[in-house]
């Protein structure tokens, strides 16, 4: 008994998180049912209804953990989970209520279907009631679960010093789950002894076969580790065993997407780029009205990208930055740029500027989900300082696409690279779908719209100057 009392307290986070977890799904789903069945006698009791429905909402509800994570208290912050939940059951609870919709048509019932009828209201109350018991008991299970764990205590290994502050300023915005005891190199004499103190360890930029030489030790030690994922890593994830005779091997598949995927792929893009385009052509008026109501200039900003194989095509979008603005050269928006209108704040801000590029998917130039297409001058920048950035036109520039949703807007070339590799080793059509729907997560992030540091820009100008100069 003693033995079993001290499992249970050892264990007591995960025996909370998974209580809280049957509590969240079990809260969820009871304000659908109870809601919906004030109109629905059938939901009250057993009946062929009641179990369609049932089956439908946790069958939704399922999917939707997969597209955008569920109940992960104690590995992110609060807002990202309540986010994620949030549309996940709200997408739930609209499907499931089309199918009870359409099964409440029949001749004992209602002859035609009333989408937005008397039961159309209870959808709304059952949302914000779901949104607000969310935001609830994932702050109460963040707090509970960080109360009893406290943040553990990381060494990094680094490649160089100069590091440290980087890597240390990303993990400083998750101070509840990770505290940085030391950064040492891996050359440092007593690493052993560091790694020992440490309850997790953080590999940088080391050299591969001294890694390999910290991540014995970890392993010896029951460390856990987390290593900034290089190229060659990410290349060989995705790898398939095989065994030849009795020999293990690691299959790299340069093909990532097969004919049929291609296909579907395509398709897929013709025909929600032409969906897209004819239900929005309104709301694209409007805008287009905004702009040119502001400043009198063009609607429409164009300009060169790259795409598959290196080849260029010309870019379209709602201009959100003024025409004529002396003094400052093409270049990536900055933090507070200038430039930048008011009305194309918000069309930045809601990604609504982006709509015009549904008619580059629909000619072919761009996909729905792909790395995403850069400007020419950035892309020979980043070739001559990293060789392999040309990887990323194994596949089309996409709309959206991993880095897109992970990433920010000025996220440091080597990690955007990092991130679309990962896209194309792991392409699915599967993965495409989860991530059209992860797209919406975007618009709740401030950080996604995020411009580069005036400072690194103002030094990227006088270097161009110089080079015109010369």
């Amino acid at each position: 008994m003693p033995r079993l009392i001290q499992r249970i307290h050892n264990h007591r986070g995960d025996l909370i998180v998974g209580l809280l977890k049957i509590i969240t799904y079990l809260g969820l789903s009871a304000a659908f049912f109870l809601l919906m069945s004030i109109n629905n006698w059938q939901l009250r009791n057993p009946s062929r209804t009641l179990g369609i429905t049932l089956i439908t909402w946790v069958a939704m509800s399922g999917a939707m953990t997969l597209v955008y994570g569920g109940y992960e208290i104690g590995r992110k912050k609060s807002k990202p989970i309540i986010t994620n939940m949030t549309l996940g059951v709200l997408i739930t609870d609209m499907v499931t209520y089309l199918q009870l919709q359409i099964m409440n048509v029949n001749a004992n019932n209602r002859t035609h279907l009333d989408i937005f009828g008397e039961d159309f209201p209870y959808l709304l109350l059952t949302m914000v009631i779901q949104a607000l018991f969310l935001v609830a008991i994932v702050r109460f299970g963040n707090h509970s679960f960080f109360s009893i764990y406290p943040p553990k205590q990381c060494l990094l290994i680094l490649g160089q010093l100069d590091e440290q502050e980087q890597i240390t300023d990303k993990l400083n915005h998750f101070r509840l789950q990770w505290r940085v005891r030391k950064a040492v190199t891996w050359d440092c004499p007593e690493l052993r002894n560091e790694i020992e103190a440490s309850e997790v360890v953080f590999i940088t930029d080391v050299p591969q076969h001294e890694a390999m030489r910290i991540l014995q030790i970890c392993y010896d030690l029951h460390r856990d580790v987390l290593c900034k994922a290089k190229l060659q890593d990410i290349m060989l994830s995705s790898a398939q065993q095989v065994v030849i005779d009795d020999a293990p091997f690691l299959e790299m598949d340069y093909h990532k997407m097969t004919l049929w995927q291609r296909i579907v792929k395509r398709f897929t893009d013709i025909f929600l780029s032409a969906l897209i385009l004819l239900l929005l052509s309104p709301l694209m008026a409007i805008i287009a009205r905004l702009i040119h109501y502001e400043d009198g200039g063009r609607v429409i900003f164009r300009q060169s990208r790259m795409t598959i194989g290196g080849r260029n095509f010309t870019i379209y979008k709602f201009r959100t930055m003024k025409e004529h603005f002396e003094g400052l050269p093409q270049s990536s928006a900055t933090e507070d740029d200038p430039r930048i209108t008011r009305v194309g704040r918000v069309l930045r801000r809601t990604r609504l500027d982006e709509l015009p590029q549904f008619w580059n998917i629909l000619r072919g130039d761009m996909t729905l989900v792909g790395p995403r297409p850069e400007m020419l001058d950035n892309v020979e920048k980043y070739k001559s300082q990293m060789p392999t950035f040309v990887y990323r036109e194994k596949v089309k520039a996409g709309l959206t696409g991993y880095a897109q949703i992970e990433g920010k807007y000025n996220t440091v070339p080597e990690d955007k690279l990092m991130l679309d590799l990962m896209y194309i080793e792991h392409f699915s059509l599967f993965n495409d779908m989860r991530l059209l729907f992860r797209t919406l997560t975007v618009l709740f992030r401030k950080d996604s719209t995020e411009g580069f540091a005036k400072k690194e820009n103002a030094n990227e100008r006088t270097r161009q100057g110089k080079r015109k100069k010369k």
